[in-house]
């Protein structure tokens, strides 16, 4: 029995019916990482009438290639009952404003797999439309892998605007389709789904954890450690850790690491982690709630994303990036 004091409710496949989006006119919009895995899973749980909306391309090609018809996106949303935007989040505010909102027609289902552009108002829906979040808790090909092994991921879904009075269960059908009713999907909202999504991916899934793992690397190696050395311990050894913390929770995962590594985690977390980095946590939450991060990735996305570029290049030159690729040739000549 859960121990929290006021747990979200949670749905499975049994609270679902499945027939309500198999009997929906279905637009996937984008073709990427979640757009192609959602796509595959409508159709493998019955969702026949699916049409992949994206410009001429890759994707496009990619979608074919899966038996999809392909079409505009503006004749995609034309014919949608259900529209799921899956195109990055950036993308959303002129490609909703421009060729999904005018061809929308009054009881469509707007989905969201991330509720950032309706948080923070880059998509601004008629109030004649239903609004939901389907959030499926992980990357898409983890996902698509699990639902054909008869698994799941976890699923938040939320109703944002219940314009026919069945917004909700629109929502838990399309969660079911997708395999989250296997293993659970739990109702929140757009807010806190967002603003917690973005928080957790800048100071601990990818910011906080890239800086971490750089500033070990980048400390040993100046010390005189082997770049091999400091990548084995900094980096290589981190999903082992995070994979038995998964399974067995932080405290079952330190029951079973040397207790020297117990023992100096508590005694050296809280001071790489003091009180700096906690008022820093708070700084970030802030630029969440506020929107100023989202505005101020906006203005780097209107300009040409120059800084996101000019970063990604910074973090390919990385040292850290030279000794991973030297070990994986090592691996290859065994």
């Amino acid at each position: 029995m859960s121990g929290l004091k006021n747990p979200l409710p949670v749905y499975y496949d049994a609270d679902a019916d499945l027939a309500l989006i198999r009997g929906k006119r279905v637009a996937v919009i984008g073709f990427g990482s979640q757009g192609r895995t959602q796509a595959l899973n409508l159709r493998d749980s019955g969702v026949e009438d699916i049409v992949v909306g994206v410009r001429e391309g890759p994707s496009a090609d990619g979608a074919r290639e899966s038996g999809f018809e392909v079409a505009p996106v503006a004749e995609a949303a034309a014919r949608a009952e259900v529209l799921a935007l899956l195109t990055s989040d950036e993308v959303h505010r002129d490609l909703y404003r421009e060729a999904i909102a005018p061809h929308l027609r009054p009881g469509s289902c707007l989905v969201f797999a991330h509720g950032l552009s309706v948080r923070f108002g880059l998509v601004e829906p008629r109030p004649d439309l239903d609004v939901v979040l389907v959030s499926p808790k992980g990357i898409g090909p983890r996902i698509r892998e699990l639902y054909l092994r008869g698994e799941g991921v976890f699923g938040l879904v939320g109703a944002h605007q219940d314009a026919t009075g069945r917004a909700m269960d629109l929502a838990l059908s399309f969660g079911a389709a997708l395999g989250c009713g296997r293993k659970g999907m739990l109702e929140t909202t757009f807010r806190d789904e967002c603003e917690s999504d973005l928080f957790a991916e800048q100071v601990v899934l990818c910011g906080g954890t890239m800086e971490l793992v750089h500033k070990g690397f980048e400390q040993l190696v100046d010390a005189g450690y082997p770049p091999e050395v400091a990548w084995f311990e900094t980096f290589y050894e981190l999903k082992l850790v995070v994979d038995l913390m998964v399974e067995r929770g932080i405290a079952g995962a330190f029951e079973k690491i040397s207790n020297t590594a117990e023992y100096g985690a508590y005694l050296t977390g809280p001071r790489v982690l003091g009180e700096p980095s906690v008022a820093a946590m708070a700084g970030v939450l802030q630029d969440v709630q506020t929107g100023d991060f989202v505005r101020r990735l906006m203005a780097d996305y209107d300009a040409g994303f120059p800084e996101l570029k000019a970063r990604r290049a910074a973090l390919r030159s990385h040292p850290i990036e030279a000794a991973g690729e030297h070990l994986k040739e090592v691996a290859r000549k065994a």
